[in-house]
């Protein structure tokens, strides 16, 4: 289990709101509106014990102290949060009007972002409070917003694939065939929380046909001796994210099964190889797509082949085909690509990775040709 790192301070959130308030003004915002949700926590440390319809939400504007609207029952909560020093709470009473006290922080006829898992309610009654406002959601907005991660970050981030490499050496020790995948799946959970995974989001276990379905959640299909099995499995250590993707096979595998293996991981390969400074997110599919394609495999590569990760699991940027934005040191991401053949079986190999100052870094080192398991 990971030493827990250093916490955040008060001074690192204040540097936070403060990039995330000029970078709302570079995009013609007028400020940013977040709600409870991963971006309230990365900017302030804040994680609401309870999340009901009362209004919580931090605004942001260049130039003005950062205001964090909250209901008086939370209030004590927020002002123990670790950013609390860097901003300034207004809290408001049940039976009072939440809008009429957030409204005078924004400017009546501003465009601002909004993060994207605010309630509708919650705008609907700022509208109606201001109608001269106007909103876009904050991925649309400033979706790089906590793409590139700071030596902090990436120091929990590599905590994270560790444990998750860690959880994948143990779970090859344990017996698939005759199980269900629901028991693998829990196998996989209680190993990321012995590793230390405060949160378990996924434990992915496709086996036989159900390996073609690249989100098939775990099921009451009894793994059999032959199969191909996809273990995707990750969440949350010390508020950063883990995903690891890994396929087994249960006793030797055929002559097709060992080539489609093989050609995943050229191509994952390749698109590992991609990543540097100045490239664009498109490159890396481009790269991995290519090898598949050449293979004749290519209208069974049927998803992306990365996303970005941080405090969620899912998060810009992608690594797609017309995402023409440039990679930068920090940026952390999967290249997951992976060949799907309904009815038969699937192959995903996945590791996070990091933009370098030359090149990139894999987060997950565990071996990547196909084990095979019991």
């Amino acid at each position: 289990m990971s030493s827990a790192p250093a916490p955040f301070t008060a001074d690192d959130y204040r540097a936070r709101m403060e990039r995330a308030a000029a970078s709302a003004a570079e995009a013609g915002l007028a400020g940013l509106l977040v709600a409870p949700g991963p971006d309230l926590v990365w900017l302030t440390g804040y994680r609401p014990t309870a999340l009901t319809e009362r209004l919580t939400v931090l605004v942001l504007a260049a130039g003005q102290e950062p205001v964090l609207v909250v209901p008086t029952l939370e209030a004590p909560d927020a002002e123990r949060s670790a950013g609390a020093s860097a901003l300034t709470l207004r809290d408001w009473t049940d039976g009072k009007d939440p809008y009429a006290v957030t409204a005078p922080l924004l400017d009546v006829s501003g465009r601002f972002g909004v993060s994207d898992n605010a309630w509708a309610m919650h705008l609907l009654g700022l509208q109606q409070a201001l109608p001269g406002t106007s909103y876009v959601s904050l991925t649309e907005a400033l979706p790089m917003l906590r793409a590139v991660k700071d030596a902090a970050e990436l120091e929990r981030l590599a905590a994270a694939g560790a444990a998750a490499d860690a959880a994948y050496e143990e779970i090859q020790k344990v017996p698939f065939a005759g199980r269900k995948e629901t028991d693998v799946a829990a196998d996989l959970a209680d190993l990321l929380r012995r590793f230390g995974h405060s949160q378990v989001d996924f434990t992915v276990v496709g086996s036989g046909p159900n390996g073609a379905n690249p989100h098939h959640e775990a099921g009451d299909r009894v793994i059999e001796h032959g199969d191909m099995v996809v273990l995707d499995f990750g969440g949350l250590l010390h508020g950063y994210g883990s995903d690891t993707s890994r396929t087994v096979h249960v006793g030797e595998p055929t002559a097709e099964e060992q080539r489609v293996h093989d050609v995943v991981r050229e191509a994952q390969a390749a698109g590992c190889a991609a990543v540097r400074p100045g490239a664009a997110c498109q490159d890396v599919d481009r790269a991995a797509r290519a090898v598949i394609t050449e293979f004749g495999y290519g209208e069974r590569f049927i998803h992306r082949t990365g996303h970005g990760i941080g405090v969620t699991t899912h998060e810009p940027p992608y690594m797609i085909e017309g995402e023409e934005r440039p990679l930068v040191p920090g940026m952390c991401f999967s290249v997951e690509p992976g060949i799907y053949l309904p009815g038969r079986f699937g192959v995903r190999i996945e590791d996070i990775v990091t933009v370098t100052e030359d090149g990139g870094r894999r987060l997950n080192t565990t071996a990547r040709e196909m084990a095979i398991v019991g």
